[in-house]
This record gives C-alpha cells, structure tokens and sequence, in this order.
C-alpha cells in the first residue's frame, strides 16, 4: 500500500459501519463493500482516485462522513450522486 497508515483504513471502515446505507467503493472494475474490513486493505492506496455509491436511508449524511473521512487521510474521493 502506498504509505497509506492502518489507522486510515480503520477509520473508514469504522465511519461506514456508523451507517445504514450500503457504502461501495467503486475502482476500475471492482466494487469493494467498504464495510469490508479486508476489502479495504487489499484495495486502498494513497495514489488512486476512488468513487464513493452510497444509498440508504441515512445517504446524505453518510455521504457526508464518507467523503470527510477520505480527505482526512489525504485520499482523493468523488461521492456519487
């Protein structure tokens, strides 16, 4: 992983665990459940772009969360709308 710390990837599964919504991580071709503690750590990297799907009945604020949280580890995310 490129520099990313563990402590990064704790936390964003932690925030999406806060919510209801169904939190996918989309990357080339792979969509990763980013509940999925093991998802996360074969898939993040400090170099990447990602896109955030996020629906639910709290999606608004997850999505709010969810992008706050990759830009505190520096990670470039878009939120699908």
């Amino acid at each position: 992983m490129s520099g990313l710390n563990p402590n990064a990837i704790v936390d964003i599964n932690k925030t999406a665990n806060a919510y209801a919504a169904s939190i996918v991580l989309k990357i080339h071709n792979r969509y990763i459940d980013v509940k999925s503690i093991l998802g996360l750590t074969l898939t993040l990297t400090l170099d990447m772009d990602y896109e955030l799907d996020i629906h639910g009945p709290d999606e608004a604020e997850a999505k709010r969360a969810m992008a706050d949280v990759f830009r505190k580890h520096g990670m470039k995310v878009y939120v699908l709308p």
